[in-house]
């Protein structure tokens, strides 16, 4: 699935690299990892997202390649409803593929 699809779409992207984790504010909103394609590898939610950008570098999994190519994006969205933005994004990509973003584990569906 295209990271476009989520709604609400993130509204920013930033290379998925440590030298851009500057570029990356330090404030609550969900995310998605992308492909340089664009395929949401996994949506996540964060009180500071530029710490969560900083973990995700340091987790072997999240930077390894995956069957649809490497996490090359680092796409956000400020919001303070993180919990609801992050289930409706879960709930599309569920709709859409059948499954969940490839790099998730859990799934905690609520109506949106």
């Amino acid at each position: 699935m295209k990271v476009h699809i989520l709604n609400p779409a993130p509204t920013v992207r930033e290379a998925f690299r440590r030298d851009r984790e500057h570029f990356i504010p330090d404030c609550a909103g969900c995310y998605a990892l992308t492909t340089f394609t664009q395929d949401v590898l996994y949506v996540g939610l964060a009180t500071s997202l530029r710490r969560r950008f900083g973990q995700h570098l340091d987790s072997p999994e999240k930077t390894a390649i995956t069957p649809l190519g490497r996490a090359i994006l680092f796409w956000w969205l400020k919001t303070p409803d993180t919990n609801k933005v992050e289930r409706t994004w879960m709930n599309i990509h569920m709709i859409e593929e059948a499954s969940l973003p490839f790099l998730n584990k859990a799934y905690s569906p609520i109506s949106t």
